[in-house]
C-alpha cells in the first residue's frame, strides 16, 4: 500500500513538474508598469498575501515564492525545480516522506509543487475539519525541511528520468513544444526547460539545494494564498509562522531579450516515432499587464485555435475538413500538458510569452502538407484579419469562457495570484472589461502589430528527419491523398497549399538527435 501511494505521489509530481521555460526583453512590461528598478532587491515590510475567505468547507493553499528557473546558477540548471521537489516530495526534520504520505492519506489530501520560470507555487487542499492537522504538516515541509540524502537521490533521479524518458522517449507533443521554447530563448535565462538539463542535474548536490533554499525562500519572495473556510485567527497564525523565513527582499530581475535572426528556422528532432508533431511560434511583447492588447490577441488565438475546441478555425480547416490529425491549436500564453487537460493551469505567469501554433501529430507522409497548411492559414490571418461577424462571435464566446477558468475556488485563487504578479485586478473582470472595449479595428491592428513576424521558429518531431528536411529545403510539392472524396472547395485549396512556399534555405533547417535535446 505504501509503495503504491509513493508511486502515485511521484506520478502527480511529474505531471505538476512539466511546466517550464523562460523569457524576457530588455525592459519587461511588468517592470515598466510597476516602475520598479531592475536587478535590485526591493525591501519588503510584510509578507504579501492573497486571502479569499468564504463559506466553503474546503480550504485551498497556494503558497508562492517568486523564484524559479531564472534563478538557476549557470551550470546548475534545474536547481529551482529540484529544490521545490525536495520540499514537496521529501521529508521534514521530524517526518519522513513515507510518514507524510501516511498522514495525508486519511485526509484524502496532498501537497505538490509547480516550478516555472519566475515563480514556484506549492498547493494543496483540505477539509476545514482537518485544517489544523494538515497545516501542521505543510508548515514543516516548507519551514523545516529534512533535506535527507535518500530523498535527494530519489527526486533527482525522477527529474532526470522526466527529461530523458517522459519527454524524449514518450511524448512527441510536449517534446516539440518545449524544444520550441529552448530555441526561441536560446542564450537567455528562459532557454532551458524548467526541470533543467540532464548534464546539469547529474552534477547537482544536496548542498546546492540547501543553498538555493536559503537564498531564495525568503519573506520578500513569498506570497501566501488562501481560499475557503479559514478565519483570521488561522491566517494570522500562518503569517506569524512564515516569519521564520529570512526577511530578504523581492528581487526584480533584468532578463535578456531573445536575439532571433530574421527569417524562418526549422529544427527537425529525429526520433523513432510513428507520426510527425509540429510546433511553431515566435516571441510577442504582450502579457496580461498590457490589458487591451492582451485581450485582442487572446481573442485572435481563441478564434484561430481555441484549445480543444472543434469550432476553432485551424481545427476546422486541418482536422475537420481534411482529417489529418486530432487537433490544431494556437496560444499566446505558456500552456504545458495541453494533451492531458482542457484548461491551462494558473501560476505559470511569465513577463514574456510567445505566439504558438500546435499541430498535433500527423502521419509522416502528410507532414509536409500539414505544415504548409498551417503556414497558409496563418498567412491569411495576418493579411486579412477578422471580419465583424467573427469578431463579435469570438468576443461573446471568450467573455463566457473566462468563467470556466475560475469555476473553482482553488482556480480562482490561482488566477488571483497571477493577477497580483501582473499588477491587474480580478482576472474575470479584467478580461470582460477589456473585451467589451475592443473593436474590430483594435483586433486587426494587434494582428498586424504583433503577429506579422518574420522570426518564425519551427520544431518537427519525426523518424525520417532527412527525408522531411529534403522535402522542405527543396520545396517539393506536398501531395496528399484522401481515403474518401473531398468537396471541390477543399481540393482546389489543396492545390494552393501543395506549393505554398516555405521560406527557408538549406542552412535554415537543422536536424537534432533526440538524445541531445535537454542534455
Amino acid at each position: 500500500m505504501k509503495n503504491s501511494k509513493l508511486k502515485m505521489q511521484n506520478e502527480l509530481w511529474r505531471a505538476a513538474l512539466a511546466a517550464g521555460l523562460i523569457v524576457s526583453f530588455a525592459l519587461s512590461a511588468f517592470a515598466q508598469k510597476s516602475k520598479l528598478p531592475l536587478d535590485k532587491k526591493i525591501p519588503v515590510e510584510k509578507i504579501a498575501t492573497v486571502f479569499e475567505p468564504g463559506k466553503s468547507p474546503v480550504v485551498s493553499f497556494r503558497i508562492q515564492f517568486l523564484t524559479g528557473s531564472v534563478d538557476d546558477p549557470a551550470g546548475k540548471e534545474g536547481l529551482a525545480a529540484l529544490t521545490a521537489a525536495m520540499l514537496s516530495q521529501g521529508g521534514t526534520k521530524s517526518l519522513s516522506y513515507d510518514q507524510i504520505t501516511e498522514e495525508f492519506y486519511p485526509m484524502a489530501a496532498g501537497f505538490g509543487a509547480q516550478t516555472d520560470k519566475e515563480m514556484t507555487t506549492f498547493s494543496g487542499q483540505t477539509h476545514v475539519d482537518n485544517l489544523a492537522k494538515y497545516y501542521a504538516i505543510v508548515r514543516q515541509m516548507l519551514l523545516d525541511p529534512g533535506f535527507r540524502e535518500d530523498d535527494f537521490k530519489r527526486v533527482k533521479e525522477d527529474a532526470i528520468n522526466f527529461l530523458k524518458v517522459n519527454l524524449r522517449e514518450s511524448n512527441d507533443e510536449e517534446l516539440g513544444k518545449e524544444r520550441l521554447y529552448n530555441i526561441i530563448y536560446a542564450g537567455t535565462a528562459y532557454e532551458n526547460h524548467t526541470i533543467g538539463r540532464v548534464s546539469s542535474l547529474e552534477k547537482l548536490t544536496l548542498s546546492d539545494v540547501k543553498d538555493f533554499y536559503a537564498q531564495n525562500y525568503t519573506q520578500g519572495n513569498l506570497v501566501i494564498g488562501l481560499a475557503g473556510g479559514f478565519d483570521a485567527k488561522f491566517s494570522n497564525q500562518m503569517l506569524a509562522d512564515f516569519q521564520k523565513l529570512p526577511r530578504g527582499g523581492q528581487k526584480m530581475r533584468k532578463l535578456a531579450a531573445p536575439n532571433l535572426a530574421d527569417g524562418m528556422k526549422i529544427d527537425i528532432v529525429k526520433r523513432e516515432t510513428r507520426a510527425t508533431a509540429v510546433s511553431m511560434g515566435f516571441p510577442i511583447d504582450v502579457n496580461r499587464s498590457n490589458g487591451k492588447d492582451f485581450a485582442a490577441l487572446a481573442l485572435v488565438a481563441s478564434y484561430f485555435g481555441q484549445h480543444r475546441s472543434s469550432n476553432s478555425y485551424l481545427y476546422q480547416r486541418i482536422r475537420e475538413k481534411r482529417g489529418l490529425n486530432y487537433g490544431d491549436y494556437a496560444y499566446i500564453e505558456y500552456f504545458p500538458r495541453g494533451m492531458f487537460q482542457f484548461e491551462p493551469d494558473p501560476n505559470l505567469a511569465r513577463r514574456m510569452q510567445i505566439f504558438q501554433i500546435w499541430i498535433r501529430p500527423v502521419e509522416p507522409q502528410n507532414a509536409n502538407f500539414a505544415f504548409r497548411a498551417a503556414l497558409y492559414e496563418f498567412d491569411k490571418l495576418v493579411k486579412n484579419g477578422l471580419d465583424q461577424k467573427t469578431f463579435e462571435e469570438t468576443r461573446n464566446f471568450l467573455s463566457k469562457y473566462v468563467n470556466i477558468l475560475t469555476q473553482t475556488k482553488d482556480a480562482e485563487l490561482g488566477y488571483a495570484l497571477d493577477s497580483k504578479f501582473y499588477g491587474i485586478g480580478n482576472y474575470n473582470q479584467f478580461m470582460k472589461e477589456n473585451l467589451a472595449k475592443l473593436t474590430l479595428a483594435d483586433v486587426n491592428r494587434a494582428i498586424k502589430t504583433y503577429l506579422s513576424s518574420n522570426k518564425m521558429r519551427v520544431v518537427m518531431i519525426t523518424k525520417d528527419a532527412d527525408g522531411l528536411r529534403d522535402e522542405i529545403v527543396n520545396n517539393k510539392p506536398a501531395k496528399i491523398a484522401y481515403a474518401a472524396p473531398k468537396p471541390k472547395e477543399i481540393t482546389d485549396e489543396d492545390k494552393i497549399i501543395e506549393t505554398f512556399p516555405i521560406p527557408v534555405k538549406a542552412g535554415d533547417v537543422t536536424i537534432t538527435p533526440v538524445d541531445r535535446v535537454f542534455e
